[in-house]
């Protein structure tokens, strides 16, 4: 017994030296995609396709709009619900829907959307957080995958899943910047388009609501007007702060 707990550190030690460094995760991954040649030449992609809320039974299509370097819009109809909508125009980042109405993002939350908009995200994952980390091996399914943990400048670190074997990334936890909970995305039935590699089902998990998200058509490199990513007409504007009232001179008694 003393002898297998003096072995431990040893153990341990050799499981630490067996994994990659992220520095090589990420080569392997922007490799898998179709290399940064490929990805750079992709300027805009535009998506459509279903989405099935399976928490509620629901329904509805959705069109996506991404612009390089950041601009990214989608648009999701559902029958009996209405017209939910995300945003980042390069600068700010806003949703709608007929629930909530017309509201600004803020925080971890804008920070979120405006990774997941950069078009040629991969090339830049080590831009998008301040420390990247090996921390070991799990499962994504059936598959082995290595575990970066990646700290972004604002909300909770995050956790990037990257297939042992094909190098993509097939999933991703990220702390939910909406409230509790944590969000996961599974990426699967990836596709080859314009020789880089698109993951054309999503599986998106929270403790509130499962959504299967599936893409039937990618079209890239297209004309995407930048219109597309204005706000409503009838968009409240964000409130200036209320000033504090000037202090009243002091008198002389």
């Amino acid at each position: 017994m003393l002898a297998l707990a003096a072995l431990a550190p040893f153990t341990a030690a050799a499981q630490d030296a067996a994994l990659p460094s992220a520095d090589q995760v990420l080569d392997k991954y922007v490799a898998a995609i179709g290399g940064k040649d490929a990805i750079q030449k992709v300027t805009s992609r535009v998506a459509k396709g279903t989405l099935d809320v399976v928490t509620f039974g629901a329904s509805g299509t959705f069109e996506t709009f991404t612009k390089a370097p950041n601009k990214t819009v989608m648009i999701a109809e559902f029958a009996g619900y209405g017209t939910v909508i995300q945003c980042y125009d390069g600068k700010t980042g806003w949703a709608s829907d007929p629930q909530q109405g017309f509201r600004e993002m803020a925080g971890p939350e804008l920070a979120a959307f405006k990774r997941s908009a950069d078009l040629q995200a991969a090339l830049h994952t080590k831009e998008h957080y301040k420390t990247l980390t090996v921390t070991g091996k799990g499962k994504v399914g059936d598959h082995d995958a290595y575990i970066v943990v990646g700290q972004p400048a604002e909300g909770g670190p995050e956790k990037l899943y990257f297939d042992t074997q094909t190098g993509l990334l097939t999933k991703l936890e990220m702390p939910s910047p909406q409230g509790s909970g944590t969000v996961s995305m599974v990426f699967d039935d990836f596709k080859d388009v314009d020789g880089v590699k698109v993951p054309s089902t999503i599986h998106q998990e929270t403790p509130e609501i499962s959504i299967v998200i599936k893409t039937e058509d990618i079209k890239q490199n297209v004309p995407v007007d930048d219109s597309k990513f204005n706000k409503p007409a009838d968009a409240a504007p964000t409130p200036a702060p209320a000033l504090a009232p000037a202090p009243a001179p002091a008198t002389k008694k």
